[in-house]
């Protein structure tokens, strides 16, 4: 859902005949952000709980950081998320969570970008060579606006 497209909850509870669903995942984690470009990072968060029936569930794969110095607020710089946890608990939400195991997937996912099954370009950001590695890193580390996912070629010139 595109949070500049308009509300996704009441896309999702218009469409779900305001039935809502049974599970939702956040993927997007600590770096969400409002069309205005402001960091938000319990938006997906509160979405999801807003759209997820009771007793369904909230997968969370999305990046949370224990310590976070460039965070929107105070609390997440400690990597504290406020989000709308009673509600979670008054509809008996399960939450799961945890890192995807990348180098499992690494090998698969790059055959099927090589044999043009999957096209992951959409959320590309930036296509660089290997040697701006170091300056890609530091603006997204710094979170610069339009900094998303890059890809770096290391045969490129």
């Amino acid at each position: 859902m595109n949070f500049a497209a308009g509300d996704p909850a009441e896309a999702i509870l218009d469409a779900t005949d305001g039935f809502g669903v049974d599970c939702g995942v956040e993927a997007v984690g600590y770096q969400a952000h409002d069309p205005a470009g402001q960091e938000h990072p319990e938006m997906v968060l509160d979405k999801l709980v807003e759209v997820v029936r009771s007793t369904g569930r909230i997968g969370v794969v999305g990046v949370y950081n224990p310590q976070d110095p460039g965070a929107a607020t105070e609390r997440a710089k400690e990597g504290r998320i406020a989000f709308d946890y009673g509600t979670v608990f008054d509809k008996n939400i399960s939450l799961g969570h945890g890192q995807c195991p990348v180098k499992r997937y690494n090998h698969q996912l790059r055959d099927l970008i090589v044999r043009g099954r999957a096209r992951p370009g959409r959320i590309v950001s930036h296509e660089l060579p290997l040697e701006a590695a170091p300056e890609a890193y530091e603006h997204f580390d710094k979170r610069l606006d339009g900094w998303t996912k890059v890809l770096l070629h290391p045969a490129a010139a």
